[in-house]
């Protein structure tokens, strides 16, 4: 998992949790990064509808969607981030050796396998289930 898919899922559970606008830096503080990469990572949730954003000094970020609604596929998809990236291609298509030049290919099959069982697992995980294993049935003691 990418650092950028991981920022966003973090950014909307606590959007959830807290049911505020939030800035850029009041994330970063809950996430631990920069406000800047907050707001790349936001910008790309902004564009895919997943977050309302309130321009201004006293502006920031709402979640307002149903939790229960929004899958950790759908964030991965915003964020344009595959779950098993693609890496450096070993060997030579031309070579004459079989592990040569056809072991790239052989790994782009495992690859792009490894992608499709975690999209399907990431489209059973939603923002109100991690809210759920966070915080089980004490959520609105922990607002």
């Amino acid at each position: 998992m990418s650092g950028i898919f991981t920022i966003a899922v973090h950014a909307l559970v606590y959007l959830n949790h807290r049911q505020a606008t939030l800035s850029s830096e009041e994330l970063s503080e809950n996430i631990c990064t920069n406000p800047a990469r907050v707001r790349k990572v936001m910008a790309m949730l902004h564009r895919a509808g997943l977050v309302e954003v309130r321009p201004g000094k006293h502006g920031g970020y709402r979640f307002a969607l149903d939790p229960s609604g929004v899958t950790l596929l759908r964030i991965c998809k915003a964020v344009e981030t595959p779950p098993v990236p693609a890496g450096w291609r070993s060997g030579e298509i031309d070579a004459p050796c079989l592990v040569a030049s056809g072991m790239a290919g052989v790994m782009e099959q495992v690859r792009d396998s490894l992608n499709a069982a975690c999209y399907e697992r990431l489209s059973s995980i939603t923002v109100a289930g991690i809210d759920h294993i966070l915080f089980g049935a004490s959520r609105e003691e922990t607002r």
